[in-house]
Order: structure tokens, then C-alpha cells, then sequence
């Protein structure tokens, strides 16, 4: 169970990676629904419809952003580091809604931000290149597998 739950960091932290506001969005959304449980922690804030609201106003525009042509690279530091703060928020609430540490889900979910924006840079980089497909369809494509991914990784707390 431990090992699923830090696993289930680092996963929300590949997700922060690929688009870093859906991530706390999603985590946001479990905990106003009861999947997970921040109540009584230092986390709890995300439990709250004010926090809903913002992340996921922040995802949606995020959504936009990307596919705009003067969108700075992921991997670049005023992309990455969002990533790994993002990573480390939702790693860190998946953490302590476990009954886990804060600080080992935050250093998951930050490690995971990062390797999910070099790989997710690489791999949309290689498909537009290799299938000759506008950015924009791979974006969509990596778009659909961040709010799966992330539904799917709170699915499993």
C-alpha cells in the first residue's frame, strides 16, 4: 500500500508535468468530493470551492496558452519550475490524505513534474515530427491523457 501510494505522487507529479494547473485542479476536485480527505491537514485548503474554482480556471486557461505559438518551452525555467511546485502541491496532498508524509509526496510530486515535462516535451516533439500531424492535434492528444491520467491517479487513493 505504501509503495502504491507514493507511485500514485510521482504519477500526479508526471501529470503536473504535461500541464501543471491540472494537476492541483484534479486534486482539488477529489478532495471537494470526498475521494480524497485534506480535512485536518495543512492541505486542506484545496478542499475549499474557492481553490476548486481558481486551479481549475488556471487548468482551463493553461489549455489555451499552450497551443499559442509564442508559448515558452516546458523545459525552459519559467515553465519547469511551475511544473515542480504544482507536482509537489498535488504529490504532497495525495501524501497526506494517505496518512503519509507531506514531505515525501511534495519530493515525488516534484521529481514527477519534471520527468513528466522533459518526457512530455520529448514525446509531443517526436509524434509531430516523426507523423507530420500539426502540434495542435498531438497538444489535444496530450491535453486528454492529463485529465486521465490525473482522474485515474485520485481514482486509485
Amino acid at each position: 500500500m505504501v509503495f502504491t501510494v507514493l507511485l500514485l505522487c510521482f504519477l500526479i507529479g508526471c501529470v503536473a508535468g504535461l500541464r501543471s494547473m491540472m494537476a492541483p485542479a484534479i486534486i482539488c476536485a477529489a478532495a471537494y468530493l470526498h475521494w480524497i480527505h485534506l480535512d485536518g491537514t495543512p492541505l486542506s485548503f484545496m478542499n475549499t470551492m474557492v481553490a476548486l474554482s481558481l486551479f481549475t480556471l488556471l487548468a482551463i486557461g493553461e489549455l489555451v496558452v499552450d497551443k499559442l505559438p509564442k508559448t515558452p518551452p516546458r523545459t525552459a525555467p519559467m515553465g519547469l519550475i511551475p511544473r515542480a511546485v504544482t507536482g509537489a502541491l498535488s504529490g504532497a496532498a495525495l501524501a497526506v490524505s494517505a496518512g503519509k508524509g507531506l514531505a515525501i509526496g511534495a519530493v515525488l510530486g516534484a521529481i514527477g513534474g519534471v520527468v513528466g515535462a522533459f518526457a512530455g516535451y520529448y514525446v509531443r516533439h517526436g509524434l509531430v515530427t516523426h507523423m507530420e500531424v500539426p502540434d495542435f492535434v498531438i497538444a489535444v492528444i496530450e491535453d486528454l491523457l492529463a485529465i486521465s491520467g490525473g482522474l485515474y491517479v485520485v481514482s486509485r487513493m
